[in-house]
C-alpha cells in the first residue's frame, strides 16, 4: 500500500512541474535583474536593428531553435528596422554566463540601445514577440 501512495505523490508532483514549465515556457517576460543589461555590436558579432533587435541563442541539436529562428526571421522581416541575431550558445559561454541562459532556444528583445527588454526561454509565439517589440519600440 505505501507503494501505491509513493507512486501517487511522485506522480502528482511531476504533473504539477510539467504544467508549471509548460505555462511558461516561451513567455516573454520583463528582465527582473537589478542593473541593465545591455548588448553591444561586438556581443552580437553583427549590427543591432535600429529599432529593436531579436537575439536567438541556440544550439546545433536544439528542435525547438529550428522553429524559433523560422518565427524571429519572418517577424523580423515583416518590422522595419528590427534585425535577428542568432548566437550558437557553445560558441559564445562567456556571454551565455553572462546573460545566465539556461536552455535553448532563448530569446532576448533589445531596444535600439541594445537593453534587454524582454526574454523568453523556450519557443515564443509570433504574436507575443510581435506584442515585445511593439512595446521595445
Amino acid at each position: 500500500m505505501t507503494g501505491l501512495v509513493v507512486c501517487v505523490v511522485v506522480l502528482a508532483m511531476a504533473t504539477t512541474f510539467g504544467l508549471l514549465r509548460a505555462g511558461r515556457d516561451g513567455r516573454l517576460r520583463v528582465r527582473t535583474k537589478d542593473g541593465t543589461v545591455r548588448l553591444s555590436e561586438a556581443d552580437l558579432g553583427g549590427p543591432l536593428g535600429e529599432r529593436a533587435t531579436l537575439v536567438q541563442f541556440s544550439t546545433a541539436f536544439c528542435q525547438p531553435c529550428r522553429a524559433t529562428r523560422r518565427v524571429l526571421a519572418e517577424v523580423a522581416g515583416m518590422v522595419d528596422g528590427v534585425e535577428h541575431v542568432e548566437l550558437d550558445a557553445e560558441a559564445q559561454l562567456e556571454l551565455v554566463r553572462r546573460l545566465e541562459v539556461l536552455r535553448t532556444p532563448t530569446v532576448l528583445v533589445l531596444d535600439a540601445a541594445g537593453r534587454v527588454v524582454r526574454r523568453a526561454a523556450g519557443m515564443p509565439r509570433k504574436a507575443d514577440v510581435i506584442a515585445a517589440l511593439g512595446q521595445a519600440v
